[in-house]
């Protein structure tokens, strides 16, 4: 399950991450909690569409949820609440949402602690207002950031090998569905740039960083693969 604040947030920020993971046959659900309205380009319908188009694209199921709208969200339990009521209904192992560092969209940052508090939530037996809904626990919240200043400074990333010329092409296309946003600037330029810095750092192609909210369990270290750094 991936979540993001915004119609366009999941293809832009990890993206790449999405379409690698449903072309090897793992399924994905997007949870969008606007539809735009605040934007300066793009209606709500158009920016629903655009959303629609890119999920098909990664290969995506997608929903959208009314919280306060965009450039309004607050953080309340009852945001928490309904984002785990939906964490419960669609059982994921991993979920992904946008990093916690506040230098950026107020949205993406608040959504992000939304998520954190919803994934607990989510795994609590006694929550009255979830009772109908049986209890779910996930293995893992990784946060990706939509730009550079949203990358946490305090952890070391997970890097994501993207490089497959068929996950770059459809990342490429779903982030490009979302034309009435390249009139600020060609984010998906952008996007492809900051996945070539990270991959030159790992030795490949492109590379997509993701931020383990909780150190990540192994059973053997012959599941470790190799350090960006070449030792």
């Amino acid at each position: 399950m991936v979540v993001g604040a915004h119609p366009d947030d999941i293809e832009f920020g990890c993206g790449g991450v999405v379409v690698q993971e449903t072309q090897l046959g793992r399924r994905a659900h997007f949870v969008v909690c606007s539809r735009g309205e605040a934007g300066s380009f793009g209606t709500p319908d158009i920016r629903t569409a655009e959303a629609k188009e890119g999920a098909s694209i990664l290969g995506a199921s997608i929903e959208f949820i009314e919280l306060d709208g965009d450039a309004h969200l607050t953080i309340n339990p009852s945001h928490a609440l309904k984002l785990a009521r939906i964490i419960r209904t669609h059982r994921p192992s991993i979920v992904l949402a946008p990093t916690v560092v506040e230098n950026q969209h107020p949205d993406h940052w608040r959504l992000g602690t939304l998520v954190r508090d919803a994934v607990r939530i989510a795994r609590y037996g006694g929550v009255a207002e979830l009772k109908d809904a049986p209890p779910h626990s996930i293995d893992q919240l990784l946060f990706y950031a939509l730009a550079p200043d949203a990358e946490p400074r305090d952890s070391q990333p997970l890097l994501v090998d993207v490089s497959s010329p068929a996950v770059i092409a459809a990342w490429t296309a779903a982030m490009n569905a979302h034309a009435s946003q390249m009139q600020v600037r060609r984010y998906s330029d952008l996007c492809l740039a900051r996945a070539r810095v990270h991959g030159l750092r790992a030795g490949v192609e492109y590379s997509m960083a993701l931020f383990p909210n909780d150190p990540l369990v192994i059973g053997s270290l012959s599941q470790v693969s190799r350090g960006a750094r070449g030792f």
